[in-house]
């Protein structure tokens, strides 16, 4: 009698690759019209955040120059760029910050500053309550819980401390409030290596903990989903959660996120005055297709719009769920 052979299980591997998991939904991911300059001022920082994907610190000596700050400039007023959208890094820690903010409001764009709150305590900076809201900037902060144990365990000890006395002089002066135009919005990334809960109901959270406790409002809150990139994934390397976290994201695919993708209306800036088709893309090196101009001083608009988005692996994470994007969540739960 022979000996019957034991059944082996081939199991097809998951499609990681980004690019064939969208063929296999039938979508081509392409860009529409540039309607935000999203501008990286560099990666110097007053603080040194375990989750930050740029890996800023106040080590860093990546600083844009002024003359790449003037062609920033120079392509908003001559393209009218409807939105710029400033980050680091600390922004406002650039000579260059303020000279940003005044000459685009000077056009009539809208101005996004993403801003880390205790920067307001930096020495020269106690003013910029009063900057913001003379040139009717709009302020996105993050703020990793309501909590100080939480905030301050990703962020630094008495970050938390800080970060509520920001808000409330931001709030003094109308940030935040009911009637007022200032907006004032916050961001929650997750503390480990999990998706973010519904945007809606941790929003509400926030507001009723921060009103509660500390007599806090804001406009809205934004889920971010932290991207496998720099200081995140070196976290998710030495605890060992790099392959379950990727498959977490793959696993989690939502091809409806797509259209709202940012990267489809968005090109991003480096310190340098190089393009990328979105912040998360800068820094990892991946420029925008090579039939592109590459800088911003011979950036055209009609030449960025329809092109074919430059992905990665790390773009699962903004296509998990319901999606992530420097704007929150790209659907509701």
């Amino acid at each position: 009698m022979s000996k019957s052979l034991p059944v082996i299980e081939v199991r097809q591997p998951a499609i990681t690759n980004f690019v064939e998991k969208l063929a296999a939904h039938g979508i081509r991911l392409r860009a529409t019209r540039v309607e935000i300059l999203q501008v990286n001022v560099g990666k110097l920082c007053n603080q040194a955040c375990k989750h930050c994907h740029v890996d800023a610190s106040p080590g860093r000596t990546e600083v844009m120059e002024r003359k790449t700050a003037e062609q920033v400039i120079a392509a908003v007023h001559k393209y009218q760029i409807p939105v710029l959208d400033i980050t680091g890094g600390a922004p406002e820690l650039n000579p260059s910050f303020r000279y940003l903010v005044t000459e685009a409001r000077s056009r009539g764009t809208h101005v996004i500053v993403r801003h880390n709150l205790t920067v307001m305590f930096e020495p020269g900076q106690e003013d910029l309550p009063e900057f913001f809201r003379q040139n009717e900037v709009e302020v996105v902060s993050s703020l990793p819980y309501f909590l100080e144990q939480q905030t301050d365990a990703q962020r630094g000890r008495g970050v938390f401390e800080k970060s509520i006395e920001a808000l409330r002089r931001l709030n003094q002066i109308g940030y935040g409030m009911a009637g007022s135009s200032l907006i004032l919005n916050l961001v929650y990334n997750p503390v480990g290596a999990f998706l973010p809960p519904p945007q809606s109901s941790i929003e509400n959270d926030f507001k009723r903990e921060l009103g509660t406790r500390y007599s806090i409002s804001f406009n809205h809150l934004f889920t971010i989903t932290n991207m496998p990139i720099k200081r995140f994934l070196d976290y998710l390397q030495r605890s060992g959660n790099e392959q379950r976290y990727m498959h977490k994201l793959v696993e989690a695919f939502n091809p409806e996120t797509v259209e709202g993708l940012m990267c489809r209306n968005l090109v991003s800036v480096d310190w340098t005055g190089r393009l990328y088709d979105c912040d998360f893309n800068q820094m990892l090196d991946l420029t925008v297709t090579e039939e592109l101009p590459q800088m911003i001083a011979d950036f055209d608009p009609l030449q960025f719009a329809n092109r074919p988005i430059v992905t990665g692996s790390h773009c699962f994470g903004c296509t998990a769920g319901t999606g992530s994007s420097c704007g929150g969540a790209l659907m509701t739960a």
